[in-house]
């Protein structure tokens, strides 16, 4: 019973462990993700004209449209280079994103002025060792131009814009290593797009609105784009949380299936022990079926109360594991940048049920061999 107990009580720790890092990982994503994300299923950009722009600005319950041009570039800073993701945006892009909550340092914003500026992601200002205390060295990126002709001077064969780092951003490994957000004008005059776009980032008025919002684009634009939520943007990622979840969920129950063995053999001694009791209720004239429904009773009540237990347990275990955990980030990631420093806690009343009815099933599985031993037992030796 205390087995039965502490390996429900285990698996639905674990479990809860996931379910918060499943929910981290949307809320990780939904940083620099929009609600609605619409991009060409041909080719990687697409022309966005005026009538597009209007027939999306009708739609109720939209709150902005985002504009985007985005493609890989090399960054160059003094004698330092990488290749990195280079994100243009239209100068609406902060009603999109919780990106101000992640500055880290310098300022948040992308045009002051006449004057562009661009944010980083705390990889690549260390990685270039950028500083945002100098006004003397700019970022270059070297972008290929479009055009069939090849050119003898390297150098020509690419574009090169400058502008100055202003911010840098904490958001996830993902972000922080290689992408750098620019104004749109900026990104347009590097990569020479015209008035064609990569991608639009919608955003509602409403989080309950996203679903309607979605399906009117899917009617209006479904057989030229792709038109994304937030779950489906990071749909790979959220699947490999689920499958490691549900692997979790078979080793865990694996291993309490061998820890039923204790069960087995503990039933299977009250059999041996009992014998004398057995072959009494025989004579009383007890059929072999109610022999066989007393074991599996005792390895059901076993099941029942210690999967009780361990429940109780769980919950009041998850319930204030949460709460300090969440108040003082007891087990962390080990990342000082990361905005999210303790390991998330999740409870869903549905893994109760599943833990439940797996150790029910393994621990009465069980007691079928102790029961159908019983109902072997010879009356007329034991009497």
């Amino acid at each position: 019973m205390v087995g039965v107990a502490v390996g429900t009580l285990a698996l639905i720790v674990v479990l809860s462990v996931f379910n918060g890092m499943e929910d981290l990982t949307v809320k990780l994503y939904s940083a620099y993700h929009p609600q609605i994300q619409m991009v060409a299923k041909r080719g990687k950009s697409f022309v966005f004209s005026d009538s597009m722009a209007n027939q999306i600005k009708q739609i109720p319950d939209l709150k902005e449209v985002t504009e985007v041009i985005e493609d890989n570039a090399l960054l160059r800073y003094d004698n330092a280079q990488m290749a990195v993701n280079v994100k243009g945006v239209s100068n609406n892009f902060d009603q999109q994103y919780d990106l101000r909550s992640r500055l880290i340092s310098g300022e948040f914003k992308l045009i002051e002025g006449n004057k562009m500026f661009a944010l980083l992601g705390f990889g690549v200002q260390s990685l270039l060792s950028i500083s945002l205390k100098t006004d003397f060295t700019p970022l270059i990126f070297w972008y290929p131009r479009k055009q069939k002709e090849i050119e003898l001077d390297p150098s020509k064969a690419f574009i090169q814009e400058q502008i100055m780092p202003v911010g840098v951003l904490g958001v996830d490994q993902q972000f922080d290593n290689n992408h750098v957000l620019v104004p749109l004008e900026f990104a347009n005059r590097l990569m020479q797009y015209g008035n064609k776009r990569t991608s639009l980032e919608i955003a509602c008025t409403n989080p309950n609105v996203v679903g309607e919002v979605q399906k009117q684009l899917m009617d209006l634009f479904g057989n030229d784009f792709y038109i994304k939520n937030i779950e489906e943007q990071q749909a790979q990622v959220l699947r490999a949380v689920k499958i490691e979840r549900l692997f979790v969920y078979l080793v865990f129950s694996m291993i309490l299936g061998i820890a039923s063995f204790n069960i087995f053999f503990s039933l299977a001694m009250l059999v041996i022990e009992k014998k004398k009791d057995i072959a009494i209720l025989q004579s009383f004239g007890a059929s072999k079926n109610l022999l066989r429904k007393i074991f599996l009773f005792e390895g059901g009540l076993i099941a029942f109360v210690g999967c009780t237990l361990g429940l109780l347990m769980g919950l009041a275990f998850l319930l204030v594991v949460s709460h300090f955990q969440q108040e003082y980030g007891f087990a962390g990631f080990g990342s000082e940048i990361n905005i999210f420093l303790a390991y998330p806690v999740k409870i869903i009343w549905t893994d109760f049920v599943y833990v439940c009815l797996i150790m029910l099933l393994i621990t009465i599985a069980a007691a079928v061999v102790p029961a159908k031993n019983a109902t072997k037992i010879n009356m007329n030796e034991h009497l």
